[in-house]
């Protein structure tokens, strides 16, 4: 019965959180002066062009009755048009989102390679200059702004590798005859490599902190003992018999560094010039587009409590403490 009203209280809470956002997102983007409608900058934005737009979005209504349209355009997945192209949000926002996941993915690949690597060498020769230099590497990463480790990137490893800086795909790729499927998936991965690189690197410390800290404590352990005294090896005995019991920090950690890790996409995609949501923030703040502006804060809001909240289910799924 417990299982079942720790379940609840999760999803509830979740949910609660979620309208609270919501509606922070409604009053952030109401409570700065002006409007969507007076940053406008055009040559047939006049005032009478101004006030029909206004009247459009409904900005000439009070406050109340912007908040009531506002829940229920939501509620039947209407999140306002461009001001821009004068396309759905929902479109413009899932446009970016498809080039933002998979490189959100390959980060989160490297992150985790890197950290767990790392974090179950330094648990095994803890104390040594090893554990050292696993430790002070992943914290010095950890600590780098993402934005400026990717100019690092840009200048002084790009060249070297010949991968490209900026973009999706290759501007000349299918213009003498049509690409085939590996070549197209050759060239994205391309792409998207190093920004994906540069997440993970800021990201894999934190994954070295946690698996170093579950292992030593796995590590004490009375089975580690006994497979000690059977005679097994070191590495079957790190491996097989400690990693495996110390991966429940490492799998929450996941689903709760997934949603702040699209967050610090913003500043990443902004430098390399790759299309997905930053770059869309970006602009959209450049050219004063509020609705994208809105849709997006809320997207990223909800990513990081969905992740929390999936975070929250595993381990309820995998730690049998939390059933009892």
């Amino acid at each position: 019965m417990r299982g079942s009203d720790y379940v609840v209280k999760r999803v509830l809470f979740a949910i609660g959180t979620v309208f609270v956002a919501i509606t922070l997102n409604f009053v952030l983007f109401r409570a700065i002066s002006g409007d969507a409608v007076s940053a406008l900058r055009c040559r047939q934005c006049t005032q009478e062009f101004k006030d029909y737009q206004r009247r459009e979005l409904g900005l000439d209504k009070s406050k109340w009755q912007q908040y009531t349209i506002y829940l229920s355009d939501l509620a039947q997945g209407n999140m306002g048009r461009s001001l821009r192209t004068e396309e759905p949000v929902k479109n413009v926002l899932w446009a970016a989102l498809k080039n933002t996941i998979p490189m959100i993915a390959l980060g989160t690949f490297f992150a985790m390679f890197l950290g767990i690597a790392t974090g179950v060498v330094a648990a095994w020769r803890r104390g040594t200059a090893t554990d050292k230099g696993a430790l002070w590497g992943g914290l010095a990463f950890y600590s780098m702004p993402p934005q400026w480790l990717g100019l690092v990137i840009v200048l002084f490893i790009a060249s070297r590798l010949g991968l490209p800086t900026s973009g999706i795909k290759t501007p000349t790729l299918g213009i003498l005859s049509e690409p085939g499927a590996i070549e197209v998936i050759v060239d994205r991965l391309k792409h998207m490599l190093l920004p994906a690189l540069t997440l993970g690197l800021v990201v894999f410390g934190e994954y070295t902190l946690i698996v170093r800290s579950a292992m030593l404590e796995t590590l004490g352990e009375d089975y580690i003992l006994t497979s000690r005294a059977k005679g097994l090896s070191n590495w079957a005995t790190v491996w097989k018999h400690g990693f495996r019991n110390a991966m429940l920090p490492v799998i929450t950690l996941v689903a709760l560094s997934l949603g702040f890790i699209i967050g610090g996409a913003i500043t990443v995609e902004y430098v390399f010039s790759y299309p997905g949501i930053g770059l869309l923030i970006v602009e959209a703040i450049d050219q004063r587009d509020y609705a994208v502006l809105q849709g997006a804060f809320l997207l990223l809001t909800l990513s990081v409590i969905f992740f929390n909240l999936l975070a929250d289910l595993l381990y309820f799924r995998l730690d049998p403490r939390v059933r009892e």
